[in-house]
């Protein structure tokens, strides 16, 4: 008795718990935040949101709430603005991506608990791994959503390559390799690969966009491509999978041949290059991952200090061969500029030792990318950045000014100086920009000082009156300026508005055109036969159908003209013409009278007078099939719509509208967003969307159950000028004779093709085989 009592206690408090938990989370309403309602479009939760941020920004409002009540408005817009946590908030009260998950759980651990409690079973009973915390803590952190994945992942994976989990509920082949998973992780995330795991069963359209049709799945993405993971799942393999992802060619094999020739490349190349001495015959991972993540800034190259001939580089660069070493060089290849030795590099110590010597001491302006970044915009008094510009011939070999004005950069100490030069016969604009207009500095080369004010290209800058010769004098009269220049900043006089840099290393239309092919082809080939022959069933179908289609068409006519050869004969020719003339009004009319004489299909435009009883209070099982047309296409379009639709009349469940384009285009395109397909991901934004054509789409409307059907014409022709003076047609369109008699219909005919399939979308919409798109709710007809 008493442990039932005592059972009875600990279930009033569990559920009092949830209670607390519930009414916790029904405080926070993100509609009443914001003031919207609850089928406010994204354009309204946007315009409140703006408001409400400008109105409660800590920054301009004093109140002593206004700090909290802006952390509440930035919240709302963040579950509001992505469709699928708002999703789930309406649908589970929070806008967590797994709570309809974790609901579950929490029901089945306490049920699990309150059985436990009656019938005393062991606790390793409940602890069964599928769905427990335990399982799920190790993938918590690393879970990926649509939005985080395509604003964050893919871009980040042109810096390192990503290993991804596809993993779901219920799923033994998950459990047994989730011991591997975790071990692999650990390691390669120390190395810098990124890592993320998609739950299938609460990212679908995450699961579909990446091609992975079954659970457990691992791929890889480097570079925005997608590569799956076949082989099985050891810790081996995973690892040279990861390896395979990088480009071969991101570390070269350096030898006492070719280290010379590797480390003359600065001037070329427009790069420091790194020199890693190492035990190991295979270049390391961790140093692969460090190339791949720098490789627009530094070039890297591999000595194997176990090969013959590696003591001649080793003994002129003092190199420890019993510990990895690191060496710089940048403009001098006879000594390194920075160098780092230790045991067991770690990630972080390598990339903070490459970040220092990113760029060269006299590094060359090739393109307005290298301007931003080594000459920054002036952001305030104490982050000013000066830049001294050598602007001199480009040569084959160093010149003396060169050389002067690079020893000048090697001895300067100052953090707010940065030194460049620029080929002035390259850069010719940039150059003329910051010369005088006198003859003194033709042919010769100049140094000027310069401050970027805006990233329009304005800059305050002073040029050296005298050519730059390289001579102790100039250095010295150089050195005046910058430490006067520190004292009063005023000392730029000048003021210009600098061109954009032109892209020196670009590579040529015809290279790029080449490049772009490749990666095609590469991508074709490795769909067709690397990826998930599941994906790729539909697509062989349809071409072995359309092989098998073409083929027997070919034999079925050779077969039937060698047959009409031989039972036709040259006496008979005229009688044949005169049959074949005889027979052709007959076919004529045969088809005409698939076109009724007398038919008569009803068709009333969408207003917002007939919405609410044609479409929002429709009743249960009845649908509206709606045209959308322009003005200038009316009645075209109308006249080809009832002639498709004439023979679905019968059906008492059918009704016909047609929708002005001209006047509802919004109402429409709020529709259409919710039949986009989620696989593609645009690069940008539809310049030219408010321009897009939807003449001729047909909406199949199911107001009851709040989704509907789409026709899309396949083919969109544009709209001949005539059009526009064609008349309306009235709402109650008669089909007869004088049917294509019309001022109309003479330019009418391509307009017409937009709906030559629609019969067959009609056929299918009664079957019940088409595609369907819910909608929250419908939205209002202004």
């Amino acid at each position: 008795m008493e442990v039932k009592k005592l059972s009875l206690s600990w279930q009033f408090l569990i559920v009092l718990v949830l209670i607390l938990q519930i009414l916790s989370a029904l405080d926070f309403d993100p509609y009443r935040v914001l003031g919207v309602s609850r089928t406010a479009s994204q354009a309204d939760i946007k315009k409140a949101y703006k408001k409400l941020a400008r109105e409660w920004h800590p920054d301009k409002n004093k109140d002593p709430g206004a700090e909290d009540k802006f952390i509440q408005i930035s919240k709302a817009y963040e579950i509001l603005s992505n469709e699928e946590k708002r999703s789930n908030y309406d649908h589970y009260g929070d806008a967590g991506e797994s709570q309809g998950y974790q609901k579950q759980q929490q029901q089945r651990e306490y049920h699990f608990r309150h059985f436990h409690e009656n019938f005393y079973f062991d606790e390793s009973f409940f602890h069964f791994p599928f769905n427990s915390e335990r399982r799920d803590s190790i993938d918590e952190k690393y879970l990926l959503h649509f939005s985080h994945y395509v604003n964050e992942v893919v871009p980040d994976s042109f810096k390192k390559p990503y290993l991804i989990k596809i993993t779901s509920d219920w799923c033994f082949s998950c459990i047994h390799i989730e011991p591997v998973w975790k071990e692999v992780v650990q390691e390669l995330e120390g190395l810098g690969v990124g890592i993320g795991v998609v739950h299938a069963g609460y990212e679908r359209r995450l699961a579909h966009h990446l091609g992975a049709h079954s659970t457990p799945s691992i791929l890889g993405i480097i570079n925005g491509k997608i590569s799956f993971f076949h082989n099985a799942v050891v810790r081996e393999n995973l690892r040279q999978f990861v390896e395979s992802l990088l480009p071969g060619n991101l570390v070269e094999k350096v030898t006492n041949k070719n280290y010379v020739r590797f480390l003359s490349g600065w001037q070329q190349e427009n790069k420091p290059h790194v020199l890693l001495f190492d035990q190991m015959p295979v270049v390391p991972l961790l140093y692969k991952l460090t190339a791949f993540a720098y490789k627009d800034y530094l070039s890297f190259g591999y000595v194997y200090v176990g090969l013959r001939g590696a003591e001649e580089m080793t003994r002129q660069y003092n190199v420890n061969v019993y510990a990895p070493t690191i060496l710089v060089f940048k403009e001098h290849t006879h000594k390194p500029a920075d160098v780092i030795q230790a045991r067991g590099m770690k990630k972080q110590v390598i990339d903070d030792f490459i970040n220092q010597n990113k760029y060269l001491l006299a590094t060359r302006l090739t393109s307005q990318k290298l301007f931003h970044e080594l000459c920054p915009v002036k952001r305030s008094h104490r982050q000013r950045k000066y830049c001294v510009v050598l602007l001199t011939a480009e040569a084959t070999k160093l010149s003396k000014p060169f050389e002067a004005f690079l020893s000048f950069a090697l001895a300067n100490t100052q953090d707010t100086v940065r030194f460049v030069h620029v080929y002035s016969n390259r850069q010719q604009e940039f150059a003329n920009t910051l010369l005088p207009d006198s003859d003194t500095f033709q042919g010769k080369s100049a140094v000027s000082i310069l401050e970027r004010r805006n990233t329009a290209g304005r800059v305050v800058y002073k040029t050296l009156e005298d050519p730059w010769t390289g001579s102790e004098s100039d250095k010295f009269i150089l050195l005046g300026y910058l430490d006067q220049l520190r004292k009063d900043p005023a000392l730029l006089s000048s003021e210009a508005v600098l061109p954009d840099l032109t892209d020196e290393l670009a590579p040529i239309f015809l290279l790029r055109w080449l490049y772009s092919a490749s990666d095609y082809i590469s991508d074709c080939w490795d769909s067709v036969f690397h990826n998930n022959w599941r994906e790729m069933m539909p697509l062989l179908s349809l071409v072995f159908s359309a092989l098998f289609i073409l083929f027997g068409t070919v034999i079925v006519q050779a077969f039937s003209d060698s047959n009409d050869e031989r039972e036709s004969n040259p006496p008979d020719k005229e009688e044949a013409h005169e049959k074949a003339g005889k027979t052709e009004p007959n076919f004529t009319k045969e088809n005409s009278s698939k076109i009724p004489k007398k038919g008569f299909v009803e068709v009333t435009e969408l207003t917002d007078v007939t919405y609410t009883s044609n479409l929002v209070r429709l009743r249960p099982g009845h649908m509206n099939v709606v045209l959308i047309l322009s003005n200038s296409t009316k009645t075209s379009l109308l006249q080809k719509f009832a002639l498709e639709v004439y023979t679905f009349t019968g059906s008492s469940c059918l009704h016909f509208s047609f929708l002005s384009l001209d006047k509802h285009r919004e109402w429409l395109e709020y529709l259409l967003e919710f039949a986009q397909d989620a696989a593609p991901i645009p690069n940008q934004y539809d310049k030219h969307f408010m321009e897009r054509d939807y003449t001729g789409y047909v909406l199949a409307l199911n107001g009851h159950k709040k989704y509907f059907c789409l026709f899309k014409p396949q083919k969109t022709v544009e709209e001949e000028e005539a059009m526009g003076s064609c008349s309306d047609l009235d709402s109650s369109l008669h089909l007869g004779e004088s049917r294509g008699k019309s001022s109309c219909a003479l330019g009418s005919k391509p307009i017409k093709g937009k709906l030559s399939k629609l019969s067959l979308w009609m056929e299918r919409l009664l079957e019940g085989s088409l595609q369907r798109f819910y909608i929250p709710s419908w939205p209002e007809l202004d």
